[in-house]
């Protein structure tokens, strides 16, 4: 009797320490399932956009006017299935997570990462590649990635926290780019608000394990191919001033741009968003025009272009501008796709532009800067630009030279364009306040005055 008393209470506090660690156990196991989710299905989106884009080339090989009729088409059919399939699919992906994580157990915020969003997000992008929109794949595996570890967290009854969407998204851009780095410290910069011990635990696992499953199955690859670009001293002095403000004033302006066109309160907002088919048609014209005037060099990513350059095998001088025009055409026009690929490509283009200022050998390295340097004028994210760009090129000896053009960027972009642009686009996606409908009370009675006929 007395040994049953003395182990009744350690077996029932063992009962308690089992049910407290179930949860745990089901958040790992939530995760790692999740992680392993967005590794796949980013290869199998990367496969299926790699397939559009070249179904795409090859028609504008058979007939290069063939996009003035067939772009603007299906710009046109994805903003109508967009509206009709999914709103919340629209744009780049990564506004949808940082507005889903300011309460993820709310109703709007779970359709923004929900798996309706997240799978219209594949088909609508890889449909906007196969019309030659100069869009990309890393904003959209955000959201997608984020709708996934949510939904393996749904099944696995596990509470679903910001640090839930954090960790998807972040996973999204690990394997998107195939940058484990990068996918950390974008969870740090873009898509944790108040950035916590716990959620970085979280976000890193999740990447790891994303990143690990692309690598597995893709292989160890470089994104851009390895680049041995290096600068000396004196030149980084004033190259990386010279690209980090051409890089940021220009990066600012596309961000500005954006905003008063599809920002929240934006000066043409309400226009374009009155009529989605119309505008998305003539952005499909705009973007059908650019590419066919420059032979197609501004459909779609730009990675070919942009690895050329970064190789020093040189490009046009009209490549960073008129793919920053089909870039912003295709944003404006909301359609699903992302910003990330098109900015980069904008950005070595702007390189481009300032290697007959250096020397011959340096020119890649050159190109690379510009990258950086437009790239945080448009996402204000210097540490993740950096990352990406040293991972994605294995330029590991360019890493002081890209801070450096990083920092003087960041601040110049926001000189030019003072709101941060994914977290501007997010309040759009933020349930906005119900105005109190209740009736005003009336008045308070006025202090009785005598009538004057009583006097």
């Amino acid at each position: 009797m007395q040994v049953t008393r003395q182990i009744g209470p350690w077996l029932k506090g063992l009962a308690q320490d089992e049910d407290l660690e179930l949860p745990q156990w089901r958040r790992r196991l939530a995760m790692l399932i999740g992680a392993l989710l967005v590794g796949l299905v980013a290869l199998l989106f990367a496969r299926a956009g790699d397939l559009a884009q070249d179904a795409f080339s090859r028609m504008t090989g058979a007939n290069p006017f063939l996009p003035l009729l067939v772009t603007p088409l299906i710009f046109a059919m994805a903003a109508w299935l967009t509206g009709k399939i999914a709103l919340e699919a629209r744009g780049s992906g990564i506004p949808q997570v940082i507005a889903a994580a300011r309460n993820p157990e709310g109703p709007d915020e779970q359709r923004l990462v929900g798996l309706r969003a997240g799978l219209a997000k594949i088909m609508l992008t890889v449909g906007a590649l196969f019309g030659g929109a100069s869009v990309g794949r890393e904003g959209p595996t955000v959201q997608l990635g984020a709708a996934i570890m949510v939904a393996s967290h749904k099944l696995l009854r596990v509470r679903v926290t910001p640090g839930v969407l954090i960790a998807g998204g972040a996973a999204g851009v690990a394997a998107a780019f195939n940058t484990p780095l990068a996918g950390i410290a974008f969870a740090i910069e873009e898509l944790a608000v108040a950035y916590q011990q716990r959620v970085a635990v979280l976000a890193m696992g999740a990447v790891m394990i994303a990143g690990l499953t692309s690598q597995g199955i893709a292989g160890n690859y470089i994104y851009f191919g390895q680049v041995g670009a290096h600068l000396p001293l004196i030149t980084v002095l004033w190259a990386a001033p010279l690209l980090g403000i051409a890089g940021g004033v220009a990066g600012g302006l596309f961000s500005r741009l954006f905003l008063a066109l599809r920002g929240p309160g934006g000066r043409w907002t309400a226009r374009l968003r009155a009529r989605p088919v119309l505008t998305s048609t003539l952005c499909g014209v705009v973007v059908a025009v650019i590419g066919v005037a420059t032979g197609g060099a501004t459909w779609g990513t730009g990675y070919e272009p942009t690895r050329e350059m970064l190789a020093g095998m040189g490009g046009e001088a009209w490549f960073g501008p008129a793919k920053l025009i089909a870039t912003l055409a295709t944003s404006a026009s909301a359609i699903p796709g992302g910003i990330f690929a098109p900015s980069l490509a904008v950005g070595a283009g702007l390189g481009e532009l300032m290697t007959p200022l250096f020397a011959p050998e340096e020119a890649g390295a050159i190109v690379l800067l510009g990258m950086v340097g437009y790239f945080v004028g448009v996402v204000r994210a210097p540490l993740t630009a950096v990352i990406i760009l040293a991972e994605t090129t294995s330029s590991t000896g360019m890493i002081l030279p890209l801070f450096a053009t990083a920092l003087i960027a960041d601040w110049a972009g926001a000189k030019v364009c003072k709101q941060r642009l994914y977290h501007t686009l997010a309040k759009g996606f933020m349930p906005q306040p119900v105005a109190d409908q209740s009736p005003p009370e009336p008045p308070a009675p006025e202090e009785q005055k005598p009538h004057p006929a009583g006097k």
